[in-house]
């Protein structure tokens, strides 16, 4: 993926053509100039060339100049054209026209990615973009781009850097050494030294900050992220540069990102004990467009089904396209009504991120209950998405993704070819590697699908996913040591993966309750909504003696699901075994009140209740 094909071609040289084959993985590669062409910006030349020429030689005025006018562009228009380079990205197009909406071209990546700190400063090569559209100055005045700088990248106050700032802030260029807390003249008393600092990228290139957030020391402390003041002052501690910051007038300013940052952190590591503080900052749109992303995005790893209805509020009323078409992506895992209703009015959305987002989602759907003008838009709209995968036919992803696709309409073939074509073109990328092995599975290919996840625990020996296919791989084929050792490792990437510790507790029961007790208890803990669970370590305190523990957790179990039978029958059997017979006779006769209870489960406790009558 850092080749010049893959990575580097279109932002160093101008008018390419990759002329890439699939079927050899070879390319053919074209190009007009090395470096930053006029026609980058400006479109094709030729016609602007002959109206010139004529013009000159009748020597007349050109009214209409025949190329993109930069100089009429908007603000998003401007930073849009920059972007193309300097944002990470993927294309959803496969070529780009100046002028045209940044979120019709690409996808921007943002704080789920750990290329960025919690905080959203940079940790890899991140192109500012992202940082940009974080930026409290870009989101309150028409700032842009080409503000600062020309068609050529070149900084327009490179001589006097401050006067970019204090046409806005002028409160602040009066007083700067009171802002600054540095005397005037000096580096710390430089706007873009604070605000907009360098850092250095593989030991050569400088990148600048574009969020212009001040410097904060304590994030540093926090998260590991760099920080201006101890960039300058090298030798001093984050701790100093903090005291310092909070001895400012206003020296809580810190406090804001610090809050989101570390949510950012919690959702990253599948924390979800502030799943509603989380959930608020995404329905009250708070912050900017990055934070509440990242957010959602974050969000499709979270099991919590309230998550849902904030979900699709934000695809349907949130104003920006990024957030709304990161709220169509994470709806790929809700196929209720509600969510198909929301996606299908996204694929008639504004931008084409948001359309193809939706389309992705919508293909787990059935097209059955749509109208015939609903079924054209989806229809389009999948055209359009299938269209944006062969923007880079190079980029593995766009192979996994189309798998994904394939897979939600129930293609099975079509899906495993393109999981296989990326894997192919990107051998260490194992998602692709793990989702073909769950369809090879299904089709009864079990030794392709352990091949695979093999395969994939080479490229990461401890990733959870892959170990925890794997054992549940192995599970089914009766390799029970095998299948242990798999779980376990997914067990250890994970402590509350529950899957892993429900059939490790299984497995386990064979030679020892008590650590068939652990490993179900740790699958309860870890997703106590789950009645599996619960009954499952109920079973096993029984097992082990600790009948009192087993009667608990079933009387909760029963409370939470009441139309769990097999609860409902087990702590009936304890109370008969005790002879609790009245206990027994009131749960069932308690159970025969649920709502949606069968007209099959009620015969059954009838017929229960008549036995426990006999018996007395």
């Amino acid at each position: 993926m850092y080749t010049f094909n893959t990575g580097c071609y279109n932002c160093h040289v101008s008018q390419l053509s990759s002329n890439f084959d699939l079927a050899s993985d070879t390319y053919k590669t074209t190009w007009r100039e090395a470096g930053i062409n006029c026609e980058t910006c400006h479109g094709p030349s030729a016609e602007h060339v002959r109206v010139c020429r004529e013009a000159e030689e009748k020597g007349e005025e050109v009214e209409d100049l025949k190329i993109i006018v930069t100089a009429t562009f908007t603000p998003d228009q401007h930073d849009a054209s920059c972007s193309v380079c300097h944002a990470k990205c993927n294309p959803i197009t496969s070529s780009y026209t100046p002028g045209d909406p940044f979120f019709d071209n690409f996808n921007l990546i943002t704080l789920e990615d750990h290329d960025f700190y919690p905080d959203g400063r940079d940790l890899g090569e991140n192109y500012t973009f992202t940082g940009w559209l974080m930026n409290p100055c870009k989101q309150s005045s028409d700032l842009n781009c080409a503000t600062c700088h020309t068609s050529s990248g070149r900084n327009r106050f490179k001589d006097k850097p401050n006067d970019a700032c204090i046409s806005c802030h002028q409160d602040k260029g009066e007083n700067l050494e009171e802002h600054t807390l540095h005397e005037a003249g000096t580096p710390g008393s430089v706007c873009v030294n604070c605000h907009l600092p360098t850092r250095e990228y593989v030991g050569r290139f400088l990148r600048s900050d574009h969020s212009f957030r001040p410097p904060m020391p304590e994030a540093t402390i926090k998260f590991g992220s760099p920080n201006a003041c101890n960039q300058c002052h090298d030798d001093k501690s984050p701790e100093w540069a903090d005291k310092i910051v909070k001895e400012r007038k206003d020296a809580h300013y810190q406090e804001e990102t610090l809050y989101w940052a570390q949510l950012i952190e919690e959702a990253r590591d599948a924390d979800w004990s502030r799943l509603d503080e989380m959930l608020t900052i995404i329905n009250e749109n708070k912050y900017n467009e990055v934070v509440v992303t990242s957010f959602i995005r974050l969000l499709a790893g979270c099991p919590e089904e309230k998550k849902w209805d904030t979900v699709i509020n934000a695809l349907t009323t949130n104003e920006s396209p990024l957030v709304r078409s990161a709220a169509a992506s994470t709806l790929s895992a809700n196929y209720s009504e509600k969510a198909r209703n929301a996606l299908v009015a996204a694929a008639d959305d504004e931008y084409r991120l948001v359309r193809v987002s939706a389309a992705l989602s919508l293909a787990g759907f059935t097209e059955n209950h749509l109208s015939p003008e609903d079924s054209l838009t989806v229809a389009k709209a999948t055209n359009e998405y299938l269209n944006s995968l062969v923007a880079r036919p190079d980029d593995w992803s766009s192979h996994y993704n189309k798998g994904i696709f394939y897979q939600n309409r129930g293609n099975t073939q079509k899906a495993l070819s393109s999981y296989e074509t990326a894997a192919r073109l990107y051998p260490e990328a194992i998602m692709p590697l793990i989702n073909s092995s769950v369809l090879y599975s299904y089709t009864g290919n079990t030794s392709k699908a352990e091949e695979n996840l093999k395969k994939a625990l080479e490229v990461d020996p401890d990733n959870e996913a892959a170990n925890l296919n794997l054992g549940l791989l192995l599970a089914e084929q009766n390799k029970m040591q095998e299948a242990e050792e798999a779980l376990l490792k997914a067990l250890e990437a994970n402590p509350e993966q529950a899957v892993a510790a429900y059939n490790l507790s299984v497995i386990s029961s064979q030679r020892s309750t008590r650590e068939a007790v652990e490993y179900a208890e740790i699958a309860y803990k870890a997703r106590p909504e789950e009645p599996k669970y619960a009954y499952t370590l109920a079973y096993f305190l029984m097992q082990n003696g600790q009948k009192d523990r087993a009667v608990q957790i079933l009387k909760k179990l029963i409370n939470d699901h009441p139309l769990y039978l097999s609860a409902v029958s087990f702590l009936a059997d304890i109370y008969m075994k005790d002879n609790k017979t009245e206990e027994a006779r009131k749960l069932y006769e308690q159970t025969l009140k649920t709502e949606g209870l069968s007209e099959r489960d009620k015969a059954a406790i009838h017929q229960a209740l008549n036995a426990l009558r006999d018996s007395s």
